[in-house]
């Protein structure tokens, strides 16, 4: 086993796990720190991309791991499914949703949510070039030279995804946005956010391994924030109490379910492609 390999996962999982905590105690003994835009919260979301920068240097590492080229030639169709994809698996939520009187489209107003979406596009680019983007690349990248399995990378990458989260839902992420989304405590939704994650990352991990690039996970990130965020926290969609955990857009059930098969069937391409 590369025990150079070994010490930069380790080194940059634990920068990572930590950089919210850091955050947070900087919040804390900063006064009158903006809600959701704090500069404890921007420690936490810049860090791991600067750990897996700061390591390729000193560790004379391959940039080729970060996936900073775009790779264009011979993938441009990832970047239309990543533009793709989160409204495809949105339109089918709604529509099971409706059918089942689980989602209630009444209050929709299609222009005011247009505007809102195009309008937060390029704040959300540039900030899911930081939002675990290093870990579906550099960590990934890593794991992959330990010849870990695919499972074993999912699990990896995701559970260190879900868990540099927990700051974000236990003291970053207002308590009003929480409630819109799952009522349940802070605690309960980072459970289910993790799992969510977990479930997801499969998707961001296999777009980085079929194209070498973070730029189509980028883009996939960005139309999620974009989309499914307003959709639900902005209330231009209702969703019967208790059927959240089933049909939300951010954190059902079935949701997560087509993201993971989205994931798999990338998945079985990259397989095939490498055969």
């Amino acid at each position: 086993m590369n025990k150079k390999v070994c010490r930069n996962i380790i080194v940059f999982s634990f920068i990572v796990i930590i950089s919210g905590w850091i955050g947070a105690l900087v919040d804390s003994v900063l006064p009158e720190q903006p809600e959701s835009d704090s500069l404890g919260m921007g420690i936490w979301l810049v860090s791991p991309m600067l750990a897996a920068i700061a390591i390729t240097i000193f560790s004379k590492g391959n940039w080729k791991d970060l996936g900073f080229k775009p790779n264009f030639k011979g993938n441009i169709k990832w970047y239309f499914i990543a533009a793709l994809v989160f409204p495809v698996v949105t339109a089918i939520v709604l529509i099971i949703g409706v059918i089942t009187r689980w989602i209630d489209l009444s209050t929709f107003d299609l222009k005011p949510f247009i505007l809102v979406f195009s309008s937060t596009l390029l704040f959300n680019f540039i900030k899911n070039i930081f939002d675990g983007t290093p870990l579906f690349s550099y960590l990934t990248s890593q794991l992959v030279k330990l010849n870990f399995n695919d499972w074993k990378i999912y699990l990896t990458v995701g559970s260190v995804w879900g868990i540099w989260h927990i700051p974000y839902f236990l003291v970053f992420l207002p308590e009003t946005d929480i409630q819109a989304v799952l009522p349940v405590s802070r605690t309960i939704i980072s459970i289910f956010m993790i799992i969510t994650l977990i479930l997801w990352s499969v998707m961001f991990i296999e777009l980085y391994r079929v194209t070498k690039s973070i730029w189509p996970g980028v883009v996939l990130h960005m139309v999620e924030d974009s989309l499914i965020n307003p959709l639900v926290i902005s209330g231009f969609i209702s969703i019967a109490a208790g059927k959240e955990i089933l049909i939300s857009p951010i954190i059902g059930i079935i949701t997560s379910i087509l993201y993971l098969l989205i994931g798999l069937g990338i998945r079985t391409y990259r397989i095939k492609q490498t055969k």
